[in-house]
């Protein structure tokens, strides 16, 4: 029996192992990931049009306005869509607003993504060339998030006006609905998971079983919970240093109210108690291993 239970233990350690070892890991010099600005378009389907965000501040990582660094230009005459740079740097925002030399076609997406440090509070801008006509939104908008969404209904805007449109206004578009059922799913999965490696175990009493769910219940839903706070404030960087600390510390805790309570659940005598805590780390171990793969294969899962 004990020579089973550590075939199937070892086949599980094996699993975690060769798992991580498949997966394949990109390296780069700038590995972290980084703040974005994600703003979808409806209403312009029949439009040619470049969008760019005017920053409150003058530079933002790489980005900058022109002057701002000695040789900062990012555009000369020649290249691809200088004509459209010169159009975005000639607008003069009446609250000051920098334009820092970043923008881009959105004609064929209808989204404009700033992945790479975008400016913390912005006004959005669109240029229409075939009208020669800029429209900005009648605010400023902020990263409210590591990852912010914003979506804007532009449809019906005088684009043959002879003044910039000045009444663009956006709405954030985090898929809260999806946050939810994510967190839901990853507990169901968490907990469905340490139930099964209980029963390898040898832990098939009901009152184990249950033990063992709702302790799984309480702890998974506050790690999902305060890693999802994480990952929405701070990016999926902080999200794994994070995850790394809190599920040791679930750890912990589990094997501590499992040395404790299981063997007075158990219909006989528990001898080999050493094996609760080592429940507690292998079942600790394949539910980190397991959601570190599903972050990694499907990163919108947290």
């Amino acid at each position: 029996m004990v020579e089973l239970l550590q075939r199937k233990v070892f086949s599980i350690v094996l699993g975690i192992i060769l798992m991580f070892t498949v997966m394949p890991m990109a390296v780069y010099a700038d590995i972290g990931p980084k703040p974005s600005v994600v703003i979808d378009f409806k209403g312009l389907e029949d439009e040619k049009y470049y969008v760019t965000l005017l920053s409150e501040i003058a530079s933002t990582g790489p980005h900058s306005a022109l002057g701002e660094h000695p040789g900062n230009q990012r555009y000369h005459e020649g290249d691809e869509d200088y004509e459209i740079w010169e159009k975005l740097l000639s607008y003069q925002d009446k609250d000051g607003y920098y334009f820092l030399q970043y923008f881009g076609e959105c004609s064929e997406t209808a989204q404009f993504t700033w992945g790479y440090y975008p400016p913390p509070k912005f006004k959005i801008l669109i240029y229409f060339p075939a009208y020669d006509q800029f429209a900005v939104s009648g605010e400023a908008y902020e990263r409210y998030a590591f990852h912010s969404y914003y979506s804007t209904d532009v449809k019906g805007l005088e684009l043959e006006s002879i003044t910039p449109i000045e009444n663009i206004e956006a709405v954030r578009n985090y898929d809260y609905t999806w946050e939810l059922i994510s967190l839901l799913a990853r507990i169901i999965a968490t907990v469905a998971i340490e139930v099964l490696i209980a029963l390898l175990f040898g832990f098939r009493a009901k009152k184990q079983l249950l033990l063992i769910g709702t302790v799984n219940v309480v702890t998974q839903s506050i790690l999902n919970i305060l890693l999802n706070v994480i990952n929405y404030n701070q990016g999926s960087m902080m999200f794994v240093f994070n995850y790394i600390w809190m599920e040791f510390l679930v750890f912990v805790i589990e094997a501590g109210v499992y040395s404790a309570l299981l063997p007075k659940y158990s219909g006989k005598d528990l001898k080999r108690r050493w094996l609760i805590p080592f429940y507690a780390l292998v079942a600790n171990a394949v539910s980190f291993g397991l959601g570190l793969y599903m972050a990694y294969l499907i990163p919108g899962i947290f």
